[in-house]
């Protein structure tokens, strides 16, 4: 038996965009993803987050379903169009009424919410398509996350900040892949600091106004390990683990940025004036103490040396049974070497798994059945691996499934499933898939049998 700690949070996660469609509805203002989704072939299957799950109109059922699968704690995010139209100054009463009446429903059901504030929906009002590369965008973040807390505080005291900085600001603004669609690595680097620092600004503004709160950030994590056993590809993997997973954790815990990596963007020529949008008390910001770090990850990354930075190469050296639908790697071992080095590296005060889950295309039977064994393998395994952490000493205090329901997969529109729960999106009906009925059973045993 692997049983977890008392208390231990097992939740879903997923996202406003993803999921609640509505995006013209109720004074919700643009988004960079509404702009981005519309341009021709930024969807690979040239869909929107238009409609999605339909989630803003049937949330309460969506809840319903969670309790009725034992669901103790819902990572969301909250729609920053929505709240701020404008990105800051006059609030909209109709978003925070949405989303005061969906922590209600969740907290009728038992069940615990924790809002991330930034999961990529910036406001086209701010700076147009360029935002994260102004340095103002930071403090409209941080007057949102005073909005937020000031109106959900009574009731919500867990928050996450930003959900993976590395795609706000690197697979965003570098390669260009997720809006706003800039390929330009100075301009990445800048947003990837301006972010950094909302991160602080907004720790601030929620210690205001709840005193009690329990804030983290959600990083991306996909650990290099070296192709082959060569100087080359262990630096290779050195390189990869300084752009992805150390230019965002050193400076949350005020180590500041990565020397190594500071060097290499300034040989790169991606740094040509230097750490210029620094300003003095930034750092200082950005390690404001917080009381978790939340770990996203899915796969490890395969470092090559003649594919320095390749985002996806492909891992030629596993057999096709060993891959997701993502053609990502099953490699449950990473999330305990992630755990175990986030612990052992940063000693953060607590650790949560905010996201870990796999893309299949398992559809209904006749019956309305999800045979997706699959699935339940790969959640198995790396819960685990979760187990096997907290044995060797990590503070590990919940596990966040991603994703409650199969939604828009930003630029792979509705081709990747990531689900517990299928949605049909003609009809917007759920389908419970075996996984969810698994996961329930984890949950009410509080682990996993041997």
């Amino acid at each position: 038996m692997y049983t977890f700690p008392e208390n231990f949070q097992w939740g879903v996660s997923t996202s406003a965009y993803q999921i609640e469609g509505a995006v013209n509805e109720d004074g919700r203002g643009e988004s960079i993803w509404d702009r981005f989704a519309h341009i021709p072939g930024k969807v690979s299957d040239g869909s929107t987050g238009d409609v999605a799950c339909d989630h803003y109109h049937r949330y309460a059922e969506d809840i319903d379903l969670m309790a009725e699968l034992g669901i103790k704690a819902y990572r969301f995010s909250i729609s920053w169009p929505r709240i701020l139209p404008n990105g800051r100054g006059e609030v909209n009463q109709a978003g925070i009424d949405y989303y005061n009446d969906l922590i209600n429903k969740l907290l009728e059901k038992g069940i615990t919410p924790f809002p991330t504030l930034y999961h990529w929906e910036l406001p086209v009002a701010l700076h147009g398509m360029e935002g994260w590369t102004q340095r103002d965008t930071a403090y409209a973040f941080a007057e949102f996350a005073a909005v937020c807390s000031a109106a959900f505080g009574d009731r919500v005291k867990h928050w996450i900040t930003h959900n993976e900085p590395w795609c706000a600001s690197m697979l965003s603004h570098q390669l260009g892949m997720h809006a706003p669609g800039i390929r330009d690595w100075t301009k990445a680097l800048t947003a990837a600091h301006h972010i950094l620092l909302s991160h602080g600004l907004a720790v601030q503004a929620i210690r205001k106004n709840i005193p009690d709160a329990e804030i983290g950030a959600a990083p991306n994590f996909e650990p290099a390990y070296p192709a082959t056993d060569t100087h080359a590809a262990r630096e290779a993997a050195r390189i990869w683990d300084g752009y992805y997973i150390r230019w965002f954790n050193d400076p949350l815990f005020g180590r500041g940025y990565p020397a190594d990596m500071v060097h290499f963007y300034k040989e790169e020529g991606y740094l040509p004036y230097g750490l210029n949008f620094v300003l003095d008390g930034d750092m200082e910001t950005i390690a404001e103490p917080c009381d978790f770090v939340g770990i996203n990850l899915y796969t490890r990354h395969y470092a090559k040396e003649d594919e320095l930075l390749d985002v996806f190469p492909f891992p030629d050296h596993v057999p096709l049974e060993e891959l997701t639908a993502m053609n990502w790697e099953i490699y449950p071992q990473a999330l305990q070497d992630t755990l175990c080095r986030i612990w052992f590296e940063y000693r953060p005060k607590k650790i949560y798994i905010t996201e870990n889950g796999c893309s299949y295309l398992d559809h209904p039977d006749e019956s309305g059945r999800v045979d997706d064994q699959r699935r339940v393998s790969y959640l198995e395994k790396h819960i685990k691996a979760a187990h096997n952490a907290i044995a060797c000493g990590v503070p590990l205090a919940g596990y966040f499934q991603w994703s409650f329901l199969d939604n828009f997969e930003w630029g792979l529109g509705y081709t990747q499933r990531f689900g517990i729960v299928y949605v049909d999106y003609e009809t917007q009906q759920r389908y419970p898939k075996d996984s969810a009925f698994w996961y329930r059973d984890v949950i009410g045993r509080n682990g996993l049998a041997e």
